[in-house]
């Protein structure tokens, strides 16, 4: 039996719909419109969900299939809301070689979320990286703006514990 992983409701707000139809309004008979209006649709809402999707949809009658094709091609689109604290764990070769796979994979267990996935209660997003151009540190993940390196998986709850 599987079982439905909970999600971080969409929450949108009528000034965020607003502001959506806008950039729609003034975008949508420009050629190749679509990635600006999604880019400011991603700055407006700060990810894509399907509802988002659909209202783009909607206003410029570009088939969802294809905008959602999009959003999933481009890496520069989030599908899933980041987190008030958004992590990074480095997977680049140096961090990966030094152990930053068993960091990831302990986040993972403890936060019950995977890459690309925000706790929810929508304090937690995790992601992974390529380089944060701190290979000296390795391995190496930062919380925010803030690095943390030279990690162990048993350095991770009390890190956590200092967002909580």
């Amino acid at each position: 039996m599987a079982c439905k992983k909970e999600t971080v409701p969409f929450s949108g707000t009528p000034e965020q719909e607003a502001a959506l139809k806008k950039v729609i309004a003034e975008l949508k008979d420009t050629k190749g419109a679509l990635m600006p209006i999604m880019q400011q649709a991603q700055d407006i809402y700060g990810y894509l969900p399907i509802e988002v999707q659909t209202m783009i949809s909607d206003e410029t009658g570009i088939p969802l299939e294809k905008i959602y094709g999009v959003s999933t091609f481009y890496s520069q689109f989030a599908l899933q809301p980041k987190g008030k604290y958004q992590i990074s764990v480095c997977l680049g070769t140096a961090c990966y070689v030094k152990g930053s796979g068993a960091i990831f994979s302990k986040l993972e267990e403890l936060l019950g979320i995977t890459n690309g996935e925000c706790t929810p209660d929508g304090r937690f997003s995790l992601d992974s990286c390529r380089c944060v151009g701190a290979c000296g540190l390795a391995p190496v993940m930062m919380i925010n703006d803030e690095v943390y390196g030279r990690l162990t998986p048993d350095d991770i709850p009390g890190i956590l514990a200092k967002y909580n």
